[in-house]
């Protein structure tokens, strides 16, 4: 039976982000394809209450320092040195930042795939020394890995470019749900939604700026958070206190409730500017909400010919949304084509399937 180590990630179960979200897809995935799977996580993190939980996964905790600016790279260095005492087969590692750990794993003789995310260093979140810390990452993951892991092809070919890295594309995968109830306190395509992590480059204030047009007419649901607290947590706050229908749910871990904000939705925007295939886009789509993203050639890459696309204005933000909102019959149309889209080129199965593919190519022979 072959053994893999997944490092990077919160942990198994865990709701926080993409890659918790493919973790918790992929390892029971790869138990029941006949593989001993060991994910590394953090303190607090996981939900071993989840009904979905596969038992034959080892969760295994190491220590690290909860700072914004520190766990990942304490955590991946807890994880990796656990992981080089243990020798699994090989090891899934996600984020850049992991990089420098990968000399370490190769020392031990463990192969290693890594997952590149998208180019942490130009996002506006970061101050210019965790973004030198990135690019150096990205450097010796393109040195040191025995196979990379691109989720857009857009992403693929910035490293090709720049780093003159080959590896796989593989991106997110997406859950069509069933017919969900609406959620109490809207009517089925009667409002507009935002699910995204409280960062710039997430066009979150440019979004605040837009709300009280849109507002004026139609119910806006916020689900979101910094994280660490701060001015747009302040700004969400406010704008639910100022306008009657606006509404702010801060970070949902209920994801059948997330699924079913999705599918009603009268207009999702969708606001990442940077990284790659988004997970939250990719899930959105296959649950049949209609779209409006910002136009980035990764959300063009996603959504396809069909897809809406705005620039950064607040103000063309909210002519949009109420001009889409004004039309019952594009929006459902929408729905059904950004949900085909998802089922063709977005499925977790086949999402599971390269990856055990990507992995089985690097054991030791």
């Amino acid at each position: 039976m072959p053994s893999v180590a997944i490092i990077g990630t919160r942990g198994y179960p865990s709701y926080y982000g993409g890659f918790e979200t493919a973790v918790r897809k992929l390892a029971p995935y790869l138990v029941q394809k006949g593989w001993d799977v060991t994910v590394y996580g953090r303190r607090g993190a996981t939900r071993l209450d989840d009904p979905d939980l596969e038992a034959r996964v080892i969760a295994r905790v190491t220590p690290g320092l909860e700072t914004q600016s520190l766990s990942t790279l304490s955590h991946g260095l807890t994880s990796s040195l656990d992981s080089a005492a243990r020798r699994p087969d090989v090891a899934l590692v996600f984020n850049v930042a992991n990089g420098y750990y990968l000399p370490l794993l190769k020392a031990r003789g463990i192969p290693t795939l890594v997952n590149v995310d998208g180019i942490e260093w130009v996002r506006a979140k970061w101050n210019p020394l965790a973004k030198r810390v990135f690019r150096t990452g990205a450097n010796l993951t393109a040195r040191w890995a025995s196979g990379l892991v691109f989720d857009a092809r857009a992403i693929e070919t910035y490293w090709q470019d720049n780093f003159g890295s080959h590896g796989f594309f593989i991106p997110y995968g997406g859950d069509v749900p069933p017919e969900l109830p609406v959620p109490e306190g809207v009517h089925h395509r009667g409002y507009v939604l935002i699910v995204a992590r409280f960062v710039p480059e997430n066009s979150i204030a440019e979004f605040f700026a837009a709300v009280p047009a849109i507002a004026e007419k139609h119910p806006v649901v916020m689900v979101g958070e910094t994280s660490y607290g701060g001015a747009l947590d302040d700004a969400a706050r406010e704008l639910a206190a100022a306008h009657p229908s606006v509404s702010w749910l801060g970070r949902v871990s209920n994801h059948s409730l997330l699924l079913a904000l999705w599918q009603h939705a009268g207009v999702y925007f969708h606001g990442h500017t940077v990284g790659g295939t988004n997970p939250a886009l990719v899930q959105a789509m296959a649950a049949g909400a209609p779209i409006l993203a910002r136009d980035t050639i990764y959300s063009r890459e996603v959504l396809g010919p069909e897809g809406r696309f705005v620039g950064a204005e607040p103000d063309s933000i909210a002519t949009n949304i109420l001009r889409m909102m004004d039309n019952t019959a594009e929006l459902d149309q929408l729905a059904r084509a950004n949900q085909e889209r998802a089922k063709k080129d977005y499925s977790w199965a086949q999402v599971n399937n390269d990856y055990e593919k990507a992995l089985r190519s690097l054991l030791r022979t």
